[in-house]
């Protein structure tokens, strides 16, 4: 597991989890040597792995990975035989090369995984059920497909086929490794799940000075300031900071923002088996979860009303193991949280709102339709306290850019930002308590959220077609009124 460290940021326990390899198994006989069962499994085709098992259309389930796991498994393509464990680990990986060393987990372990064919080695003329000769020996072999939880050189996980094996080293077989997909391991099984995001699994760095981090967990384990109340399985950051005011902007019109975000994200997972052709018959990846926020703006915004401006104050990163089955898919989650604001520099505002909701962005695909976005978002707000004098705009949002992918491949991107706009014509003077007080003409304050995002080109690496291009999520928008008056 990767944890990032960096003077002067805050950087949560890590989400420990084994490295796991996984892959479709070949039988070897027995008495072969080792050094023959090498040569053997070097002679075969690099493109073996385009028969990579079919299994048998069971359903497997998704989880977290075990904090502790001390088995793997790895294999050689083109048997039938579905993914296994073994004892075989990635010890170090160079993603320009691709080149990876590969080595037993517990030297000197006797025992070896125990993998079941699937029917369709079954047959007297198929391969028999015993381990592979990977499995057997601890060596990698052409055609082996390796999934691995994060691991030395490889950050984000590894999901790769063996092409070549280079020789032995003293940490292991290195090997030569291309890029492989999750429908050479998961064959004919589906899997469905949502399983959350531990909030000690994110490294956070800290963009302003001013930004406060809070999670609770079961266990009564809690981070952050003495009394905050943060629910389990939630993360909390909260902020202020002064608003930089647009060039030629009057030195008074000045404004500050403060807040809070609490999100419990969730990894949405699924694999619908085979399809028709080569590739799967469904999957799902995206990110949803839990939202609550609060942030108050006080002053004259004077940002410029064309472009808004944006300050990140934290970004955030998990690498969540998911079990599917007996394989470790690696989840990459990125979240940077914001605060964005327009402004004419000439309405003086006092506002605050409060808003709780949920959402989720993804993308689905079908044999028929191809990848598909998938977004919604159901929030509300209530203004806690507003003030509004004198006429103008402004608008100011507190959300977050996430991102989440696969094996480092980024996938899905969205954008969520709850926002509280304001505007007043004429000369105004007015509070939600008194909304007729001192006005000569009108006021009103609105809640809001935005969503948006796109699909990206590496959705494929769950064996589907490459998309020809990003697709946009579709823009989600929704907006209420919170309060306002006319005279």
């Amino acid at each position: 597991m990767r944890r990032r460290t960096r003077p002067g940021h805050a950087v949560l326990p890590a989400f420990a989890v084994t490295a796991l390899l996984l892959a479709v198994g070949c039988s070897a006989p027995q008495h072969q040597s080792a050094a023959g069962d090498r040569a053997q499994e070097t002679a075969r085709a690099s493109d073996d792995t385009a028969a990579a098992a079919r299994t048998d259309g069971q359903a497997l389930a998704v989880a977290a990975a075990p904090a502790a796991t001390t088995t793997a498994a790895a294999g050689s393509a083109g048997s039938g035989r579905p993914a296994h464990r073994t004892t075989l680990t990635v010890g170090s990986y160079d993603s320009k090369t691709r080149r990876a060393v590969i080595s037993r987990s517990a030297k000197g372990s006797s025992t070896s995984p125990t993998v079941s064919p699937s029917p369709s080695t079954s047959s007297s003329t198929a391969p028999s059920a015993s381990p592979s000769a990977s499995a057997a020996t601890g060596q990698a072999a052409v055609g082996d497909v390796i999934a691995s939880a994060p691991a030395p050189g490889a950050p984000d996980g590894l999901l790769a086929k063996v092409t070549k094996v280079i020789g032995e080293t003293d940490q292991g077989t290195e090997v030569q490794t291309a890029p492989a997909t999750l429908d050479a391991l998961l064959g004919d099984d589906t899997a469905k799940g949502t399983v959350p995001v531990d909030p000690d699994a994110f490294d956070v760095d800290k963009l302003l000075p001013d930004v406060k981090v809070s999670w609770a967990k079961s266990g009564d384990v809690h981070v952050g300031p003495a009394g905050a109340t943060v629910p389990l399985g939630s993360l909390r950051l909260d902020v202020s900071a002064e608003v930089p005011t647009a060039a030629g902007a009057p030195a008074s019109a000045s404004a500050s923002v403060s807040g809070f975000v609490q999100v419990a994200p969730q990894v949405d997972f699924a694999y619908g088996g085979a399809g028709t052709g080569t590739a799967p018959g469904s999957a799902y990846l995206g990110v949803s979860g839990d939202w609550d926020s609060g942030w108050a703006v006080k002053g004259r915004a004077a940002a410029g009303t064309a472009t808004p401006l944006r300050i990140p104050f934290a970004k955030l990163h998990a690498d969540p193991v998911l079990q599917v089955g007996p394989v470790p898919v690696v989840v990459n989650l990125d979240l940077t949280c914001y605060l964005q604001i327009t402004g004419d520099g000439r309405i003086t505002v006092d506002v605050e709102q409060s808003l709780k909701g949920d959402f989720k962005a993804g993308g689905t695909f079908g044999t028929a339709q191809g990848w598909t976005p998938v977004s919604s978002s159901d929030m509300t707000s209530t203004p806690v306290r507003t003030s509004v004098t004198t006429a103008g705009s402004v608008k100011t949002a507190l959300g977050a850019e996430a991102s989440v992918g696969l094996y480092g491949a980024v996938g899905v991107t969205a954008d969520l930002a709850p926002y509280l706009r304001g505007e007043a014509s004429g000369t105004v003077t007015a509070t939600s308590a008194t909304p007729g007080a001192d006005a000569h003409g009108a006021w009103n304050l609105y809640g809001g959220v935005d969503l948006s995002g796109t699909l990206r080109l590496q959705l494929s690496i769950f064996g589907t077609p490459v998309l020809q291009r990003s697709v946009p999520l579709g823009a989600l928008h929704r907006e209420w009124k919170l309060a306002g008056g006319t005279l």
